[in-house]
C-alpha cells in the first residue's frame, strides 16, 4: 500500500553519523535526562489536586476547529494566525488544540457532567499547539498542566483555585514568586470600559506597535497585555477595570481579596492583566518570577469563564481554572538550581565471563526483575572490565559477577559498587539479600 505526499522530498548528502531530519522549528525532544523534570511535576500536581478533590480528564489531542473559533474569540491572535488547522477526509474541519479549556467545557456538556454534584473538579495533562514565535521558554508544541472548576459561582471558589496554583508553585520548591490578580469585570459592565479605554487610546494611537493598532480595532482589552515598551508607557496610564465595574463584579473582587487573605495567600493587584483569550471574565490571574513582569516571565495563570459554557449551547455555568505550560516551569527550576529528587529504586547490574555465565546472568536478572528489582545487564561479548564501566555509568549500587568458577559453584560474585567490597554469595539468596537491604 503506497501514499503521495503533496510536497517535494529533498534529500542532504550528510556526513558520517548525521541525521537527515530534525525536529520541527519550536518544537523539542523531551531526552530522557529531561524526563526526570516532567515526572516531578506531574507527581507535585497530582497531588495538590488530589488533596483538593479534582479527578482527572483526557481529551482528544484534536477537537471540531469550530470550537476554538467559537469559544477563543474569531479576533484574537490564537484563531486568525497560530492554530494547526487541517480538513480530515470526510471534508471536517479540526485543530489540534491550541488550550485546554474549551475541551474540558465540550466534554463537560457532552457527558452531562452538569448534573453532578457542583462544582465538578478536573484536571488535566495535554499537548498544546500553537504556531509561534519561538522563544526562550516558548515552543509551538508544548505540554500543559490545568485544572477547570465549573458550576459554582461563589468568589471562595476563586480563593481556592488561586490558592492551589500558589501551593502547586510552592510545592515545586521555586522561590520569589508573585500572584498578580485583576478583574475584568462582566458582559455587563465591561462594554463601558472598553470605549472608556478605547477613548484613551485613540489620543495616542501614534504611539502603539502595528499589532496594537490592530488590536485598537478588534480587541482593545488587549492593548494592556503590548510587552513592547513604547506600549506599556501607555498602558501604565490607562483606565483601570477595577474603576469601571458594576456593583455585582466590584463585591465579587472584594469579596475574593478577602478570601485570599483568609488563605494566606501574598497577591498583587495588577490593572494591566487582562489574559489572552476573549472567553475570560471576572477573575483573572497569574504566577510570575518577582521583578520579571512582562516578556514570557509568566510560570502559568487563569480566572473565570462564567459565559463560556453558555456560548457553547449549554445553561448559564459559571467556572474557573488555571493553566501552566511545563517546560516553562522546567526551565525556571533549572535557572534556581531545583533539581528533582532521584528515583529511589535501586539500581542491580548483573556482569558475566563466558557463554555458560551468560546464560546465569539471563537467568538471575529475570528472576530479580520478578521481584520488582530494576535490572541491567550487558548484551554481546564485552569485556569484564567494559561491563563494569558501563555499570558505573547506569549507576548501578551493586554488581553480581558470573564466572566460569560461580556457575560451577552455583554462587556470584556481589559487589558494592560505592564501597568497593564485593563476597560470593549462594544464586539462591540474592533476591531475599536485595529485598531485605
Amino acid at each position: 500500500m503506497g501514499f503521495t505526499t503533496p510536497f517535494t522530498l529533498v534529500y542532504a548528502s550528510p556526513g558520517k553519523g548525521a541525521c537527515l531530519y530534525k525536529a520541527p522549528r519550536g518544537t523539542a525532544d523531551i531526552l530522557p535526562a529531561e524526563q526526570g523534570y516532567f515526572r516531578y511535576i506531574e507527581e507535585r500536581a497530582a497531588d495538590i489536586c488530589q488533596r483538593y478533590g479534582y479527578e482527572r480528564i483526557d481529551t482528544p489531542v484534536f477537537e471540531d476547529a469550530r470550537l476554538f473559533i467559537r469559544t477563543i474569540g474569531p479576533g484574537t491572535d490564537i484563531v486568525k494566525k497560530e492554530t494547526y488547522s487541517f480538513e480530515d477526509r470526510s471534508g471536517q474541519g479540526m485543530t489540534l488544540c491550541p488550550e485546554g479549556t474549551a475541551p474540558i467545557c465540550r466534554a463537560y456538556l457532552e457527558h452531562g457532567m452538569y448534573n453532578l454534584p457542583q462544582p465538578v473538579r478536573l484536571y488535566y495533562f495535554a499537548a498544546i499547539f500553537r504556531y509561534e514565535r519561538p522563544q526562550k521558554g516558548r515552543y509551538r508544541q508544548h505540554q500543559q498542566f490545568g485544572v477547570e472548576a465549573l458550576g459554582e459561582g461563589d468568589p471562595a471558589l476563586d480563593a481556592e483555585v488561586i490558592e492551589m496554583a500558589w501551593r502547586f508553585f510552592k510545592s515545586l520548591g521555586l522561590r520569589k514568586l508573585s500572584m498578580q490578580v485583576n478583574s475584568i469585570g462582566c458582559r455587563l459592565c465591561r462594554p463601558a470600559y472598553l470605549e472608556r479605554l478605547k477613548g484613551y487610546y485613540s489620543q495616542h494611537i501614534n504611539q502603539l506597535c502595528p499589532e496594537c493598532k490592530a488590536r485598537f480595532r478588534k480587541n482593545p482589552l488587549r492593548l494592556l497585555d503590548c510587552k513592547k515598551p513604547s506600549c506599556q508607557d501607555v498602558a501604565a496610564a490607562a483606565p483601570k477595570s477595577v474603576e469601571h465595574l458594576c456593583p455585582e463584579c466590584r463585591e465579587h473582587f472584594r469579596s475574593v481579596g478577602r478570601y485570599l487573605r483568609l488563605l494566606k495567600v501574598p497577591f498583587k493587584k495588577n490593572h494591566r492583566l487582562v489574559r489572552g483569550l476573549d472567553y475570560y471574565t471576572r477573575t483573572v490571574f497569574e504566577v510570575q518570577p518577582q521583578g520579571e513582569e512582562g516578556a514570557q516571565s509568566a510560570l502559568g495563570g487563569g480566572g473565570r469563564y462564567d459565559d463560556l459554557i453558555e456560548e457553547m449551547g449549554g445553561k448559564p455555568t459559571p467556572a474557573i481554572g488555571f493553566a501552566v505550560g511545563m517546560e516553562r516551569i522546567v526551565l525556571n527550576l533549572k535557572e534556581q538550581g531545583i533539581t528533582p529528587p532521584a528515583p529511589e529504586a535501586q539500581a542491580i547490574f548483573v556482569a558475566y565471563v563466558g557463554d555458560e555465565a551468560k546464560a546465569e546472568a539471563i537467568k538471575l536478572a529475570a528472576e530479580l526483575r520478578r521481584a520488582g528489582i530494576l535490572v541491567y545487564w550487558s548484551f554481546g561479548s564485552k569485556s569484564l572490565k567494559a561491563q563494569m564501566r558501563q555499570a558505573n555509568v547506569l549507576g548501578a549500587e551493586y554488581t553480581f559477577i558470573f564466572g566460569e568458577d560461580e556457575v560451577k559453584n552455583g554462587t556470584v560474585v556481589y559487589r558494592d559498587m560505592v564501597e568497593g567490597e564485593q563476597w560470593e554469595v549462594e544464586v539462591g539468596e540474592v533476591v531475599a539479600l536485595l529485598t531485605q537491604v
